[in-house]
């Protein structure tokens, strides 16, 4: 359950600055770390009637278009759409997948195709990839997401010199986040069979694309809250790290794409709910905590330095004020847009702001430069 009582006014764009150590009478003498935090955040759309809780996100940025998939999982039985705006928050087209809930989005610039990840496993179905053109026209298949079960145990120390096993047994096919390499590469995480998927140069094999299990470590899995694992990817500059959000264990994790083992490591702890991530032109990797209501920026040593956003009650029309439950981002430009997933997942009645939406939203944030 995420508490949102401990809510504190931070004036907009204010930055502050922490210091570690005693203050000292030549203050330019200490060197302070500084986080950047930036509260203000706009409404860029609000979903149409009886169409709720938007995951995945992507953006053309050819035009500015943003793309939006909503995970209405069964029993609710809820339309699933996949959502076309304009830049300027206009909806202009939608496609409907009727109860199989859907996850991330990626938009390939060369094929100029949108891909969806289906979580059929949640419907009777297969999970799979799909891809459908810019303007949402020829839905097609890609690929299958292969069974492959649960990763093997993980031992975790514990401080006293003792350890714990944590053994993982959910097999279902939850395909949650994508991510393009330069050479056109697809890779795909799997949050509850703690995997990597990777599709070798999808664009030509549409629509029986081999999949690879290209990592399958504990690290992945989660035992934890929200119980989701591999989650959100994105490269660093020179790929050759890829990043995973791990968002039942607050993480984001580390995949050498370099020396050919492929180890996976931690990289950042701490992380409240790290769900969708992207990374920037500047080499920060953005991270949505969605029990922290926020997006935070990690720099290269996997410190927070920027934090976006923050949840400031519900509106009367029903929709947050702010960020609640904020699952994937993606930047156009300089702005940050980022989907409010705002779902009640405690089983107490009454103990999550998320039960009082009623009308559901996309936010819109600025990128601070450095």
């Amino acid at each position: 359950m995420k508490n949102h009582l401990a809510i504190f006014t931070v004036p907009l764009f204010a930055s502050i600055g922490i210091s570690t150590g005693p203050a000292l009478a030549d203050e330019s003498a200490i060197a302070l770390d500084r986080v950047v935090i930036e509260r203000h955040v706009d409404t860029f759309a609000v979903l149409p009637d009886g169409v709720r809780l938007p995951e995945g996100i992507a953006a053309n940025p050819a035009n500015g278009d943003i793309y939006v998939a909503t995970f209405d999982a069964p029993p609710g039985n809820r339309p699933n759409k996949l959502l076309r705006y304009d830049r300027n928050g206009k909806l202009v087209a939608s496609l409907d997948f009727g109860n199989t809930p859907l996850l991330g989005l990626e938009f390939d610039q060369t094929s100029k195709k949108v891909y969806i990840l289906n979580v059929g496993d949640f419907a009777g179905v297969d999970s799979k990839i799909q891809r459908v053109a810019a303007d949402l026209s020829h839905l097609e298949d890609v690929a299958i997401i292969p069974k492959i079960g649960a990763p093997g145990p993980r031992t975790v120390a514990n401080p006293d010199g003792s350890s714990d096993t944590i053994t993982f047994g959910s097999g279902a096919r939850v395909p949650n986040a994508m991510t393009f390499d330069s050479h056109g590469n697809l890779y795909v995480s799997d949050s509850f069979q703690g995997a990597v998927f990777k599709i070798t140069n999808p664009a030509g094999c549409v629509p029986n694309c081999s999949v690879e299990t290209f990592s399958h470590d504990p690290l992945l899995a989660t035992d934890g809250f929200p119980p989701f694992g591999a989650n959100g990817l994105a490269f660093n500059k020179d790929e050759s790290a890829l990043f995973i959000c791990n968002t039942g264990d607050d993480r984001v994790l580390r995949l050498d794409m370099v020396s050919g083992t492929r180890t996976v490591t931690v990289f950042a702890e701490s992380l409240n709910g790290a769900d969708g991530l992207v990374a920037d032109d500047q080499g920060r990797l953005w991270v949505a905590t969605n029990q922290a209501d926020e997006v935070v920026a990690l720099n290269e040593q996997g410190k927070v330095i920027v934090k976006l956003g923050e949840f400031r009650g519900i509106n009367r029309n029903g929709t947050p004020d702010g960020l609640l439950f904020p699952a994937s981002p993606v930047i156009v430009g300089d702005e940050m847009f980022v989907t409010n997933l705002a779902i009640a997942l405690t089983p107490a009645v009454g103990d999550e702001p998320e039960e009082d939406v009623t009308r559901w939203t996309i936010s819109r944030m600025k990128v601070p430069q450095r």
